[in-house]
């Protein structure tokens, strides 16, 4: 009988939704197919205090880990021991742990302070985007109980370098999130059903809209640019979104954006990833971007700046194409440019066959070649 090893994954999972979420619950399910794989995640993920808009979503299950334990309160040390112990029952050879915000540093801490296995950190980003006073130590007090680290840009390299000189690591690009379009593929009319006045295919800003991520230079290169071209801002503005709006009147660019404000569903997504030219992410500094994973999981080119990691994802000409950062005038080119490539490249055809590269099977690969831990395929 053939021996599998075990493997205690930790992070959020369906019904959060977030990225990371999908990002775990993709990667449970790829882990399982080589090994035993416990999944835990949170009773509660963030105080109210912090983050007042609803954390979950029970209507999207594309994304649900099967058998999910969740176990960890995350502002409760009690319940953190107590999956500690839960852990340690399992005798896993090895614990993997999601990592992108200091606020989690307490809870981590807690938990890692307490088991007897090996730890592995994915961190989708070392720093938070948002800097903030001590972010540096609380970071670097927490990973550096972290026996091994999955990152996905050489610009987090970089900084896990800076805090923890000698770490184990391995840099893996970000996975695609081709479950989107395979959502999408199950009911093709539901595509049409979303469709929304002034909603024409065009350019795609898609996410959560922050500073960090250049939306007013897409504002501000959109005037450069035909009548023709159209832009779908389509993400949860914060509140801010009188500040962009504001902008686009200025700009007289009212006719030419539509905007979707808000938490977009997963049965969703595809909606707006399946008419749009092209995902333009203007971001101004960068670690990696899940967007554009999911843009190429639907076989969608990235318009994009060359900020933190993102050159490592998307093959200028080929893929999409690249620009500098922070800059309206290049990033109004690219779009040209863009325009201008379509008709002779296939980015559609391309993206297929740099799918290897962004595959789950090769995170999977990554995570064995860097513990130790036997593969089967």
């Amino acid at each position: 009988m053939e021996s599998r090893t075990d493997i205690v994954l930790v992070g959020p999972v369906y019904p959060y939704k977030s990225g990371i979420a999908h990002y775990t619950g993709l990667l449970c399910g790829e882990l399982r197919r080589h090994y035993r794989v416990t999944m835990i995640s949170y009773s509660m993920q963030y105080p109210k205090l912090l983050f007042r808009k609803e954390q979950r979503d029970y209507e999207n299950d594309t994304f649900k880990a099967e058998d999910t334990e969740y176990l960890i309160n995350t502002a409760s040390p009690p319940s953190i021991l107590r999956a500690a112990d839960r852990i340690n029952s399992l005798s896993p050879s090895l614990v993997i742990i999601q990592w992108w915000h200091p606020y989690f540093a307490p809870c981590y801490s807690i938990l890692t302070g307490r088991l007897k296995s090996r730890v592995l950190f994915t961190c989708h980003n070392v720093f938070p985007h948002e800097r903030f006073p001590f972010d540096r130590l609380l970071t670097k007090h927490t990973l550096k109980k972290g026996d091994y680290f999955i990152l996905h840009s050489q610009k987090d390299a970089g900084d896990l370098l800076s805090i923890i000189g000698d770490a184990k690591y391995a840099v893996t690009v970000h996975p695609t999130y081709s479950a989107f379009r395979k959502e999408a593929r199950k009911d093709p009319d539901s595509l049409a059903g979303q469709e929304t006045e002034g909603d024409a295919p065009g350019l795609l800003f898609f996410g959560f809209v922050r500073p960090y991520k250049g939306l007013r230079v897409l504002i501000e290169a959109l005037t450069q640019l035909p009548e023709a071209v159209r832009l779908g801002i389509v993400g949860d503005f914060g509140g801010k979104r009188e500040e962009y709006e504001a902008l686009i009147r200025e700009k007289d660019l009212t006719g030419r954006i539509h905007i979707h404000d808000g938490y977009v569903p997963d049965s969703e997504v595809g909606a707006y990833f399946e008419r749009c030219d092209a995902v333009v992410l203007p971001y101004l500094e960068a670690t990696q971007s899940g967007i554009a994973q999911i843009a190429f999981g639907f076989e969608k080119p990235v318009i994009a700046t060359r900020a933190g990691g993102l050159p490592e994802v998307v093959k200028d000409g080929e893929t999409g194409v690249l620009c500098e950062p922070g800059d309206p005038e290049a990033l109004s080119a690219a779009i040209r440019r863009f325009y201008e490539l379509r008709d002779t490249v296939d980015f559609a055809g391309n993206i297929r066959e740099d799918a290897k590269r962004f595959s789950w099977e090769a995170m999977a690969e990554a995570i064995s070649g860097l513990t130790g831990l036997p593969y089967t395929r």
